[in-house]
């Protein structure tokens, strides 16, 4: 799903298509609410079901856009997970990046999880 979101970007397309499940769904609608896309839509194509992400870009001059997302990067890996405990969300990019967390409370940024004293496992980072 990350990398399907940065090479769309990269690429400068408007929107993107993504196959259906409930951890990216919660994903995605973390990336709306952090107003880091324009929109989510859930489509059903025959048995199964996309995710339609609207992707949005900042306007750097007359004629030229910059990609909301700068940089979404995967922490956690199937080879490594990596767990955060409470104590140990950290900022990303001194506060002008998100973090996404896996909590016992479902999916969260890190910002959130601090808050409500929670770890997990540490999806990705987006700036």
């Amino acid at each position: 799903m990350l990398t399907r979101i940065r090479n769309a970007q990269k690429a400068g397309h408007k929107e993107v298509a993504i196959p259906a499940s409930n951890l990216k769904m919660a994903i995605a609608e973390i990336l709306e609410k952090e107003n880091l896309v324009d929109f989510i839509k859930k489509e059903k194509e025959g048995k199964f079901e996309n995710i339609l992400i609207g992707l949005k870009y900042h306007k750097s001059s007359a004629n030229q856009t910059s990609p909301a997302i700068n940089e979404i990067k995967r922490v956690s890996k199937e080879g490594q997970r990596i767990y955060v405990g409470k104590k140990d969300v950290k900022k990303v990019k001194n506060g002008y990046g998100i973090s996404i967390i896996s909590t016992s409370r479902g999916v969260m940024t890190g910002k959130e999880a601090h808050q409500n004293g929670l770890g997990g496992e540490l999806i990705c980072e987006i700036w």
